[in-house]
């Protein structure tokens, strides 16, 4: 779907990509990276609307550098920006959106009402979105995103502003228009929790360079480990953990030990319970994206990944 090669952009002061070579194939993609870490500025050049300072990119086999209007008519896009018309209603926006892609004004309506429908705004289409809450105006920018049956759609921090119940929705919604409707998408975000849980791939990038990518199931098999805290007795938890058959080791007043499965949690939690000591926490780990992948030290790999279950703050 997208291809890049030795991809840089240069400003005068910031480098925003730096030689950055990947391939993102069907399905959905999870970009992530700190803010500033480059995820906008190559949607920008994916879309043709910002020249590479050096290096090639592709989408659908086109050139961003000379089929920039092409690209455009077969993608979706979804500014992370708020550039939503206040006193026009989500109906009559998503219809010149549509109409604005090509299509003739009878099946620019009707996809209008199809995919407004799809993303849960149908009872509320003719109300103006200034009164919109920030969900609704994400749905409304993910609709006209939608609204011309693209090939592929680019989402750019779809979650931005939601609470956790509507960046859950946001991301069913995301995960559908693959699964329902055969459409790829890439979707950015400095949360990698999020994107762990909607992606078949994941893409890392920091400092507008690739640290990895790789297949989600990959990426969590890699990343699962479950750091546990104790009032005290830290070495007899350990005995008991790796006795149980889990593998675990102490990391400061820490231990980190292996996802294995499911029943790996019960077995950390009647283990304390046996001991008889106060349970501080247990959860995955978070860490900084730059922390994530250490070529030299597979097991520091391991140590540093970040949760699939936490709220990814800590991946910012």
């Amino acid at each position: 779907m997208i291809a890049t090669e030795s991809l840089s952009k240069r400003y005068p002061r910031v480098t925003a990509l730096d030689r950055l070579s990947v391939d993102v194939t069907p399905g959905v993609t999870g970009l992530v990276g700190a803010n500033g870490a480059g995820k906008s500025t190559l949607i920008k050049i994916l879309l043709g609307l910002s020249p590479a300072t050096e290096g090639r990119a592709a989408v659908l086999g086109l050139d961003v550098a000379t089929d920039g209007p092409q690209i455009r008519s077969l993608v979706g896009y979804m500014p992370e920006h708020d550039c939503l018309p206040p006193d026009v209603s989500a109906t009559e926006f998503v219809v010149h959106m549509a109409r604005m892609s090509g299509l003739p004004p009878t099946a620019a309506r009707e996809r209008t009402a199809d995919t407004l429908r799809h993303v849960g705004l149908y009872e509320e289409r003719y109300r103006p979105m200034g009164g919109y809450s920030t969900g609704m105006k994400q749905r409304v920018k993910l609709a006209q995103a939608l609204v011309h049956d693209p090939k592929l759609v680019l989402l750019d921090e779809p979650t931005n502003g939601l609470d956790p119940t509507g960046r859950d929705e946001m991301l069913g919604l995301i995960r559908r228009v693959h699964t329902d409707f055969g459409i790829s998408v890439l979707v950015t975000s400095h949360l990698l929790g999020e994107l762990e849980r909607t992606s078949d791939h994941i893409v890392v990038i920091d400092g507008g360079k690739l640290l990895r990518a790789s297949s989600t199931s990959e990426f969590t098999q890699a990343t699962a480990s479950l750091a546990v805290e104790v009032t005290d007795r830290e070495g007899e938890l350990l005995t008991l953990l790796t006795g149980a058959g889990l593998t675990a080791q102490a990391s400061g007043h820490l231990l980190l030990v292996d996802i294995a499965d499911e029943a790996t949690y019960d077995t950390v939690r009647d283990a304390v319970a046996g001991l008889g000591v106060g349970l501080v926490r247990m959860e995955q780990r978070r860490h900084r994206i730059a922390e994530l992948f250490i070529d030299d030290d597979t097991t520091a790999t391991r140590e540093d990944a970040p949760s699939k279950e936490g709220d990814g703050r800590d991946a910012a």
